[in-house]
């Protein structure tokens, strides 16, 4: 467990801490800037003279999931380590080994494997991730309530008002955060730390692995002006595309942009653009950050065309979606079916029901209709469906289907194999239509 009173720094120290100019990474202390720690040796010196005013912060695990796979497999160390599906797959993440050869996630399997051949793959272990998850989620609850997820793997942290109650400003505690990480997990992550959730993440990004960066309100404008505008997150390819073909490819570019003109260009994104370029974001940490759709997708180790093969990947999708909703304790009343073909054209098709349900049967026979109703032969490389415009489960699978007088006999069936499933097993009971 993660002691603050071990890191309380004596009255002295806490004289020091009004300009913290360095900080060791390793033993934790506050010292005075030098390129190692006099008291542990250490060369892991950060060193930033806004250090101990800046409280809001970016953690972001370094290759996540391929370093709990390395833990517990000292077999893979120093090996290029690739998680994901078959060949016909894509890959999730890949270890840093592989990363240097180009592998990134989200690449079809097939032309990571062209590009790091000697790669070890192995399949997701996704309960391992979660518990990994829930491990580093309770030391940062350690440190502050304010939490924002992103993902397994990253989250905000609000540390503001933390100094007084752990006795050391938030710099010091999240370098204790990394430091327990490591020592009690096997696990290193990355610390973004500036005034804002933009700034932070970018940070994060700048010294991976297992690195601590800075970037203060007073180096805010320098430090952005010759950086590229592919650097705010969320602008992908069709963003870039755009801002591009307005001559946008750098900070100072989109200085240059009066708001009106931006929002008249872009839209609401222009209107944020403009602020990011100033450094400006005012989202809070969200430590109730509600999600907005659940949804699971396959990606077939051969293309196909077969109904029968289809069908039973939409019910075990189905499955997997409800269960999830159910878990999570919410119902969602639009259901989406999305496939992609052997030429990689996405297609999705979605539907609002007049209830919301997290039950597996209605979203199967609602994804099957809109399957049927496509009209398109394939053969597909994917499939996948899942529910959205989440709420709580209480007014869900109420109205019934007057066209389909089997629908609640159904309904109650599926809440009895809950039942039988949460005593003796997933694999309690399985309907035919899954074996397919």
């Amino acid at each position: 467990m993660f002691n603050s009173k071990r890191y309380r720094m004596t009255r002295p120290t806490l004289r020091l801490r009004r300009s913290m100019p360095a900080l060791c990474r390793d033993c934790l202390r506050e010292i005075a800037p030098a390129r190692r720690c006099p008291a542990c040796g250490s060369p892991r010196v950060l060193s930033h003279p806004e250090l101990s005013s800046l409280s809001i912060a970016h953690m972001d695990c370094d290759a996540f999931y391929a370093s709990v796979e390395k833990r517990d497999d000292p077999s893979l160390e120093g090996k290029p380590l690739i998680i994901g599906g078959g060949r016909r797959g894509v890959v999730s993440t890949a270890c840093y080994v592989a990363r240097i050869r180009g592998v990134r996630s989200a690449m079809p399997m097939f032309q990571a494997l062209k590009l790091c051949p000697e790669a070890v793959v192995v399949p997701p272990r996704m309960d391992a991730y979660v518990d990994a998850s829930r491990a580093i989620r309770a030391m940062m609850e350690d440190l502050t309530p304010a939490i924002e997820p992103l993902s397994l793997d990253e989250a905000f942290l609000d540390m503001t008002g933390t100094t007084r109650l752990h006795g050391a400003p938030p710099a010091v505690m999240l370098a204790g955060l990394v430091k327990r990480m490591k020592d009690e997990l096997g696990l290193t992550g990355s610390i973004g730390l500036s005034h804002n959730k933009f700034l932070a993440k970018v940070a994060s990004d700048l010294d991976k692995p297992h690195g601590f960066s800075v970037i203060g309100e007073a180096e805010t404008m320098t430090f952005l002006n010759d950086k590229p505008v592919s650097l705010i997150w969320g602008v992908g390819a069709v963003t870039k595309a755009a801002l591009d073909k307005a001559g946008i490819r750098t900070f100072s570019d989109l200085l240059r942009w009066e708001q009106v003109d931006l929002i008249a260009r872009f839209g609401g994104t222009g209107e944020r653009l403009w602020h990011l370029a100033r450094g400006q974001d005012r989202r809070r940490v969200s430590a109730h950050e509600p999600v907005k759709s659940i949804s699971k997708e396959t990606t077939f180790n051969t293309d196909t065309s077969d109904p029968d093969i289809l069908d039973g990947h939409i019910w075990r999708l189905s499955e997997q979606v409800a269960d999830r909703a159910k878990a999570k304790g919410q119902a969602g009343r639009i259901v989406t079916l999305k496939l992609k073909r052997s030429d990689f054209k996405t297609l999705t098709r979605r539907t609002s029901l007049h209830d919301p349900t997290q039950l597996a049967d209605r979203i199967y026979r609602t994804a099957r209709a809109l399957f049927d109703q496509l009209n398109d032969p394939g053969p597909y490389r994917l499939i996948g469906c899942g529910i959205s415009d989440l709420s709580a489960p209480d007014g869900a699978d109420r109205a019934g289907d007057l066209l389909d007088p089997n629908a609640a006999r159904r309904s109650k069936a599926e809440r009895a194999t809950d039942d039988i499933r949460s005593k003796f097993g997933k694999k309690a009971i399985v309907k035919g239509r899954a074996l397919r």
